[in-house]
C-alpha cells in the first residue's frame, strides 16, 4: 500500500510539471485572487477524477497478466515522457460554474480538463499495476497537490525563474527513467 501511494504521488507530481492543469491553476488563481477556494477546487476535482480512473484501471487489470501490466506501465511512462515535451494550449476557462465562484469554477474546470490527461492515464495504469484504488487515488491526488499548490501560490514568479520548456524537459527525463525502470525491473 505504501509503495502504491508513494510511487503514485511521485509519478503524478512529475507528470503535472508544465501540464495544462498546472497552467490552469495559475490562471484561476490570477483570475479569482482567492487561493484557498482554488486549492480546494483542485483537490475535490482531482480526488473525484482520479478515483474514477483508479477504479477503471483496477477493473482493466483483472484481464491482464502481471507481465503485460509491467510492460504497459513502462511503455505508458515512455509515452508520458514524449507527451511532456508537447506544449499544452492555453485553454480558456469559461464554464457555467464561473457564476458560482472560485471553488466551483476550479472544481468543474479541473475535472473536465483532467479527462484523458496524462495524469488520469497514469492513475489508471498505476491502479492496474498495484491493485490498490485507495492508495493510488490518495497518492495521485497528493501528487497533483504537490505540483499545483505552489503553482497557485507562486504562479507568475515560478514561470519567470524556471522556463516552462526546462520544466517539460526535466519531466520528460524523469519519465524516461521511470519507464526504463518499469520495463527492466523484474
Amino acid at each position: 500500500m505504501l509503495e502504491a501511494f508513494a510511487v503514485s504521488a511521485g509519478v503524478v507530481a512529475i507528470a503535472e510539471i508544465g501540464d495544462k492543469t498546472q497552467l490552469l491553476a495559475i490562471m484561476l488563481a490570477a483570475r479569482y485572487r482567492q487561493v484557498w477556494p482554488v486549492i480546494a477546487g483542485i483537490f475535490v476535482a482531482t480526488l473525484a477524477n482520479h478515483a474514477l480512473a483508479a477504479l477503471g484501471g483496477t477493473l482493466i487489470a483483472r484481464w491482464l497478466t502481471p507481465e503485460v501490466l509491467r510492460i504497459a506501465l513502462g511503455v505508458s511512462f515512455l509515452a508520458m515522457a514524449a507527451w511532456a515535451l508537447i506544449p499544452d494550449k492555453d485553454e480558456a476557462v469559461d464554464t457555467p460554474a464561473e457564476r458560482f465562484g472560485a471553488f466551483a469554477a476550479t472544481a468543474v474546470a479541473f475535472f473536465i480538463v483532467e479527462i484523458g490527461d496524462k495524469t488520469q492515464i497514469a492513475t489508471a495504469a498505476l491502479a492496474a499495476r498495484f491493485h490498490a484504488i485507495a492508495a493510488v487515488t490518495a497518492g495521485t491526488t497528493l501528487g497533483m497537490m504537490i505540483a499545483n499548490v505552489p503553482a497557485v501560490l507562486l504562479g507568475d514568479r515560478v514561470l519567470r525563474m524556471v522556463p516552462l520548456r526546462v520544466m517539460r524537459i526535466a519531466a520528460a527525463i524523469a519519465f524516461v527513467v521511470l519507464g526504463l525502470i518499469a520495463l527492466l525491473w523484474r
